[in-house]
């Protein structure tokens, strides 16, 4: 069974920077893609970034410039720096999988962005 477990979420101030990271467990494959949502309060899901088996990586425009993906294959890893947090970053983040059609979830970290 696949899991993904998130970790290094928090409380950072405006302008400061914060990384997570996502270590997925239980699969026998390699993941097509990795990536990150993240949920404000009274807010939908939306999708932040994704990083591609190949290392290709897609941000959304709001984050572009500010947070970085990366991963590490050989630890089925995925970590997400964030630099030059705004308030408006503050969210549960989840980390995402995928592999053909099937789509893997992690229980999500908070991230408070706030003086």
């Amino acid at each position: 069974q696949v899991q993904l477990v998130e970790s290094g979420g928090g409380l950072v101030q405006p302008g400061g920077s914060l990384s997570v990271s996502c270590a997925a467990s239980g699969s026998q494959f390699r993941f097509d893609s990795m990536g990150w949502y993240r949920q404000a309060p009274g807010k939908q899901r939306e999708w932040v970034t994704t990083i591609a088996g190949s290392s290709k990586t897609n941000y959304a425009d709001s984050v572009k410039g500010r947070f970085t993906i990366s991963r590490d294959n050989a630890k089925n890893t995925v970590y997400l720096q964030m630099n030059s947090l705004k308030p408006e970053d503050t969210a549960v983040y989840y980390c995402n999988a995928q592999f053909r059609s099937l789509s893997f979830w992690g229980q999500g970290t908070l991230v408070t962005v706030s003086s």
